[in-house]
């Protein structure tokens, strides 16, 4: 099939952006969205042509690194699949794809489609480190935990970090984020010892950074692809709260 794709290229943060349109013919159902751009960069590069710039690791919805906005939605149409898992049989013949890069202040542009989300590195670094005894590995029932904290905790830690979160939400909130990476500890008891210091200075650099608030609109949730529920933007108020008095 033939799909026109209209890309957002930018030389640097520095530099004004603009979309170009590509067409790309020969395209299988059956190619990965970024086997897709993958034919796209090879032909511009044939016709001497910068390729297009875009994060990409390792192409099993796990890493975090891939993300861009694919028709005004963050990881494309589909609920629950990240960029790379996205397949063009989403697509039908002559359809248009408008692509661009996370659009968040505290995600500049570095090119084309790939933003530093360092910031995001930042809010995990404050959060400091678990205080746990080293040695063997105990035998799993050492310590005793609720089944409905561990699989809270479970579902909690399955967020990959891609910052689909920020860029669907009107403000640039991070909560999703943070709130996740804040209740995968505070619902195990190997988090209990930093508990307190982690959630304040957690949210504390995620101001920094210039992350907005959250205004409760649920964006961030329809939009993740690991789907982390939004109760862990509560549980992250009702920590930070806690800790704060």
């Amino acid at each position: 099939m033939r799909i026109i794709v209209q890309a957002w290229r930018q030389y640097d943060r520095n530099s004004e952006g603009n979309f170009e349109s590509y067409p790309v013919d020969n395209v299988s159902e059956d190619m990965s969205f970024f086997e897709m751009l993958d034919m796209l960069n090879n032909q511009l590069l044939k016709d001497g042509k910068d390729p297009i710039s875009f994060d990409h690791d390792c192409r099993e919805g796990i890493c975090g690194t891939c993300g861009i906005m694919i028709n005004g939605r963050a990881h494309g149409p589909l609920k629950g699949v990240t960029t790379c898992q996205l397949h063009m049989r989403s697509f039908k013949d002559g359809d248009t794809l408008v692509i661009e890069p996370w659009r968040a202040r505290a995600f500049p542009v570095i090119r084309d489609l790939v933003v530093d989300r360092s910031g995001f590195d930042r809010v995990m670094e404050a959060g400091g480190y678990v205080s746990v005894s080293t040695g063997g590995v105990p035998d799993a029932n050492v310590i005793p935990i609720l089944k409905d904290d561990a699989d809270s905790a479970f579902d909690a830690a399955a967020c990959i970090g891609c910052g689909a979160c920020v860029a669907a939400c009107k403000n640039s909130s991070a909560m999703l984020f943070v709130g996740a990476k804040v209740s995968q500890y505070a619902l195990l008891p190997q988090g209990q010892v930093e508990r307190k210091s982690r959630v304040k200075n957690m949210v504390g650099q995620m101001d920094v950074e210039g992350f907005g608030n959250c205004t409760n609109t649920s964006a961030c949730e329809v939009e993740c692809p690991k789907e982390i529920s939004v109760e862990n933007i509560a549980r992250l108020n009702r920590e930070f709260v806690k800790a704060s008095f």
